[in-house]
């Protein structure tokens, strides 16, 4: 079976992981600082601060942006489950905007009138699902026409760029995943970047239990910290980001060349962007179907996201969610996702090509 999903680990992280172990300072330290200094080089910003998870850089800078009980805050239907939850978890409400057909992140015209119908609302949580980036000339617009916060989640995303500057850095701050199935991982892991000051200060407190310096704790903070041990992995994984990025790059342009099948929608790359391919996310009729098909042929595959987040049971019955989103709905039925990562060879993407292309 050709997997979904396969981190690309090699003995250069194997080494450092080592370095940590026998120096005996596994929790957050020396490695940490690295990983987070390296990072925010990447991304030619000042401020970068490691987490725990993905989720926990979420809920760290809605945090430190002071979105609290009561708040609403703009956000996707389609993604993970974790960026709403993060804003459920400091008291808010997220506010779900409708998807663009072809980038699947939220559709500037939907945000407008979202804004139009919300004019209390305090930020927007935006998501570059799958790594491509969203559309945001318009977006970024609109956000400081309002006078909203902008968040950005980049978990899927590492490495992105729209018109040459890299996602994460367009708003007030961006979070990203590490977990194993990203561009790169730690094993688990996340990291906040910003370039305002008082955000990385207020996000170092909050995920280190309310301490400006040890035992003198002046708010209610969490154990959010990276151990050395993930840190170590991700300073040579981000080494090696932009190759892997290419890799991805290079396997889905192969499958949008030779893919011609007729039942298939491919994905759209933005013309004004850097797609680099966490999931290469097709769409297909009759889903179940070719998700079979596919396993018999030995192509493992991947539904994100079946179910969209305010139609989970909890948004449901518990937070009261009601109303409808026909475009992420629509997608969520059809979406399959593909084997797109660089442990796939020349030979698997030109047999996972003609198993598509020959389905129907």
């Amino acid at each position: 079976m050709i997997p979904i999903a396969q981190p690309q680990l090699g003995v250069e992280e194997m080494l450092k992981v080592v370095e940590v172990i026998n120096s005996g300072m596994l929790a957050a330290g020396s490695y940490v600082k690295e990983f987070e200094r390296e990072f925010a080089r990447y991304h030619n910003i000042k401020h970068a601060v490691a987490t725990s998870s993905g989720t926990a850089a979420l809920h760290a800078i809605l945090q430190a942006l002071g979105i609290s009980k009561g708040d609403k805050v703009l956000t996707t239907p389609f993604s993970f489950v974790a960026s709403a939850n993060s804003i459920i978890y400091c008291g808010a409400r997220p506010v779900f905007v409708d998807i663009d057909a072809e980038s699947y992140s939220i559709s500037p015209q939907a945000l407008a009138q979202a804004i139009k119908d919300n004019p209390d609302a305090k930020a927007l949580l935006l998501v570059h699902i799958f790594g491509q980036p969203a559309e945001m000339d318009e977006i970024v617009q609109l956000a400081k026409g309002n006078k909203l916060l902008l968040i950005e989640d980049c978990a899927q995303a590492h490495g992105a760029s729209y018109e040459g500057k890299k996602v994460g850095t367009f708003g007030d701050a961006a979070a990203f995943s590490f977990y194993p199935t990203k561009n790169i991982t730690c094993g688990e892991g996340g990291m906040v970047i910003t370039d305002r000051e008082d955000v990385a200060h207020r996000v170092r407190m909050f995920i280190n239990h309310g301490q400006r310096e040890r035992y003198h704790h002046e708010s209610l903070g969490y154990n959010f910290r990276m151990t050395n041990i993930h840190a170590a992995i991700g300073i040579e994984q981000l080494k090696k980001l932009n190759h892997f990025n290419q890799k991805r790059i290079e396997n889905a342009e192969y499958y949008l060349k030779e893919i011609k099948n007729p039942e298939i929608k491919l994905p759209s790359p933005s013309v004004k962007g850097t797609h680099v391919y966490h999931q290469f996310t097709i769409q297909v009729n009759q889903r179940d179907a070719f998700i079979a098909y596919l396993k018999n042929q030995g192509i493992g595959c991947a539904v994100h996201y079946p179910i969209i987040i305010p139609k989970q049971k909890l948004y449901r019955e518990k937070l009261a969610y009601t109303g409808s989103w026909p475009v992420a709905e629509q997608l969520a039925k059809r979406c399959v996702s593909i084997p797109i990562h660089p442990g796939v060879s020349p030979q698997q993407r030109k047999y996972i090509a003609e198993v598509v292309d020959n389905y129907g």
